[in-house]
């Protein structure tokens, strides 16, 4: 009896601290929001694409941190959900965003099954190079598919409505930004839920022995499979996000150039945790966009120059180092 009592109780434990994470997470977002708000009332286009940006790193970072799915071609999810979000608006006429989120929710899915069923049939170097395959193939398809994408020329002609009919998208970008800033809360909420969920302890068994997962009697490719199309979702909002906020839609939302890049950012924050997903895409992004301004000709060097010293000396990424070091911290305390 009291054995089962002190199991109840840190049960209970963990459960607090699991909110209490959620809730500082929450209020981070919120907060780093309200931050940008000030600090940037004229750049709401960068942060509103930071959000955009972040979603996708966050997708990336449940097949490759939580499931270890090696790929370099997720821009595919987000490119997907972004064609899909502007061609309801340009050729359908459908502009309300509520139902361009919900159609690049739908094309990211589509994309994540197809893409997830392809690049499953494999591991390791072989299935980094489907991946590589597949990023070119959808950039060749919406390039050749010019009367529903716009090809080279990008897909013109999205105008979204003001949100529930009052809040419209404005030159300055606020509506978008906010409106950015609400789709990261709900899908931050979410996939802490998924994440802690059987499901997402699953994901974490199969990328740390997916044999003992089989013996088990579970099928790590089925679900591989399913964690992949809600990669596809979270991708696809932010290639909806990203067609709303800017009103066009380019075949860069499915280069190879967004998938390293996303990658890249997922690995300076930290893999296998989504506050490290977050971290690595604003200080990536911030970093690219003040340098870039700062230094033009030499901007690549020094943005290589932190990914070696972070690679070198904080391997587990910046948020995932310290996450460590202050864990370490907390328990050589008396």
């Amino acid at each position: 009896m009291t054995l089962a009592m002190n199991d109840k109780a840190v049960l209970i434990q963990r459960r607090r601290r699991a909110l209490s994470r959620d809730l500082a997470g929450i209020a981070a977002i919120v907060v780093a929001a309200a931050i940008g708000y000030v600090l940037f009332p004229d750049n709401l286009a960068l942060l509103t694409r930071i959000i955009a940006m972040a979603l996708l790193v966050l997708s990336l970072d449940l097949v490759t941190g939580y499931c270890g799915i090696a790929t370099l071609g997720h821009a595919a999810l987000f490119g997907s959900g972004a064609y899909a979000a502007g061609i309801l608006s340009a050729h359908y006429g459908i502009n309300d965003p509520l139902a361009m989120t919900l159609a690049g929710l739908a094309g990211g899915a589509a994309a994540g099954l197809l893409c997830g069923a392809i690049i499953l049939r494999a591991h390791g170097l072989p299935q980094l190079v489907l991946s590589i395959s597949l990023i070119y193939l959808f950039h060749e398809f919406a390039n050749k598919a010019s009367s529903w994408t716009g090809g080279s020329d990008g897909l013109s002609g999205i105008s979204p409505d003001p949100v529930f009919g009052t809040f419209e998208f404005d030159l300055y970008g606020h509506t978008a930004y906010f409106f950015g800033v609400a789709l990261l809360l709900i899908a931050f909420v979410l996939l802490r839920i998924l994440v802690r969920s059987p499901f997402g302890m699953l994901c974490r068994g199969i990328r740390e022995d997916s044999l003992r997962i089989r013996a088990m009697g579970a099928s790590p490719t089925a679900a591989l499979l399913r964690m992949y199309v809600i990669a596809g979702v979270v991708a696809g909002a932010g290639g909806a996000l990203n067609a709303i906020s800017t009103q066009v839609v380019g075949l860069d939302s499915l280069s190879f150039t967004q998938s390293a890049e996303a990658l890249v950012m997922l690995v300076l924050g930290g893999t296998g945790s989504l506050f490290g997903a977050l971290s690595g895409t604003i200080i990536f992004m911030l970093f690219e966009d003040y340098v870039s301004a700062a230094n033009p000709f030499h901007w690549l060097t020094m943005l290589g120059a932190l990914l070696i010293a972070v690679v070198l000396f904080a391997p587990k990424g910046i948020y995932g180092t310290a996450a460590v070091y202050i864990a370490r911290r907390k328990e050589a305390r008396p």
